[in-house]
């Protein structure tokens, strides 16, 4: 499981840590049944708290991402398709939400950030 910590980030490090997990889980390098490291190894490994990742994997647990099993560890819980697809999709939306108000501060019309959107889409499939 491969995870980046930013300090220059604005956001904090479980944040960090289960944003990069729930993405890996939505790509797929992350499957149902996978185990993740114990929280005192990830802890070591990213130089951190076990509060730290113990906190992540809580919230991940909460949100449904992962299961605990007492005396075994903690596994990417079964994923059902529509939720995956909906948490994306809430993601999307977030960050378009940003684009435009970014687009509204620089004066861009609505037709000049469809056309910028439309150019980046397909820009993306070539």
């Amino acid at each position: 499981m491969d995870i980046i910590l930013s300090n220059s980030s604005g956001k904090p490090i479980y944040e960090q840590i289960t944003d990069q997990v729930k993405e890996q889980i939505m790509t797929g390098a992350l499957a149902a049944g996978d185990a993740l490291p114990s929280m005192r190894l990830l802890a070591k490994e990213l130089r951190i708290s076990v509060i730290t990742t113990k906190r992540a994997y809580e919230e991940l647990e909460r949100e449904g991402f992962l299961e605990n099993v007492p005396g075994k560890g903690c596994f990417v819980a079964p994923q059902n398709r529509e939720l995956l697809r909906e948490a994306q999709l809430r993601r999307v939306e977030d960050i378009l939400t940003q684009a435009v108000d970014e687009a509204r501060k620089g004066g861009l019309t609505l037709e000049e950030l469809q056309e910028l959107l439309d150019l980046i889409y397909k820009g993306d499939e070539s």
